[in-house]
Formats: C-alpha cells, sequence, structure tokens
C-alpha cells in the first residue's frame, strides 16, 4: 500500500458510535435518521448488536417506487440481508479492496460477531489523505 499507513486497522478509521435500525423500524424512521444523520445507509442489528441487514437510500427509494408506504413497512422488509461486514483488525488495505471490489460505500465492523462501528467511504479518505488546506480565522 504506498503512501498509506499499512498498520491501520478497521478499528482506527471505523465512525463510532454506528446507528443501527432495528428490524421492526419503519422505513419512515430510518430515512429520516439517515437524512438527519447525514449517511445514506445504515445497519440493521439486534439490540445485543447482531447484524441482520444494511437499510439504503436506494431500498427506500425502491420500496417507494413499488408502492410500499414508508410509514407501514418494517425496514426487515426491504434490507439486503447478505451484509458485507469486516473484523475490526482487518486492515485498512483490506477494507478498500472490500468495498472497491463489492462496490459499497459503507461496511460495518464487528468484534466477536457484534457490531462496534462503521467505516464510510469519508472515513477511508480521512485515513489516507493527507489534507493540503487551511483554516485562518
Amino acid at each position: 500500500m504506498k503512501g498509506r499507513d499499512t498498520k491501520l486497522k478497521a478499528r482506527d478509521i471505523m465512525m463510532q458510535p454506528a446507528v443501527a435500525a432495528a428490524k421492526s423500524t419503519t422505513v419512515r424512521d430510518a430515512a429520516i435518521q439517515m437524512f438527519l444523520g447525514g449517511f445514506s445507509g445504515m445497519p440493521v442489528a439486534t439490540r445485543d448488536g447482531l447484524l441482520l441487514g444494511v437499510i439504503t437510500e436506494f431500498d427506500v427509494i425502491r420500496a417507494i417506487r413499488k408502492g410500499r408506504l414508508a410509514e407501514n413497512t418494517a425496514v426487515e422488509e426491504i434490507m439486503t440481508k447478505e451484509v458485507i461486514s469486516v473484523d475490526a483488525e482487518t486492515s485498512l488495505d483490506e477494507v478498500i479492496t472490500i468495498m472497491d471490489t463489492a462496490h459499497i460505500l459503507r461496511v460495518p465492523v464487528t468484534e466477536n460477531g457484534k457490531l462496534i462501528g462503521i467505516i464510510g467511504r469519508s472515513d477511508i479518505l480521512k485515513a489516507v489523505v493527507e489534507p493540503n488546506f487551511m483554516e485562518f480565522s
């Protein structure tokens, strides 16, 4: 990994806390949370952190397009159930490879099978790009 710190692990760059929806959360409430949180998707998990799926803005848009009512549809009905996740000890290089190969925007981070964080594209950029901008007051 030229130009990147090869010692960085998923745990070093993940965002915490990871906001996750319960499977019974309405699509409407999940969409509001994504909008207010400034993210385009979120994990769906049990209260003890077991990862069940992922819901994205695109899942919401597809559901609405199919005529589903966002306030009456649970996220478990439209979420992606085959979740790609990484362990907290996964190397940054492997995280990047997984996200690039799978064409995903974010990846949940787990430890002992439980959700502990999430890595988005911007988290990777913050970790690998040395800023060349300054702020002055």
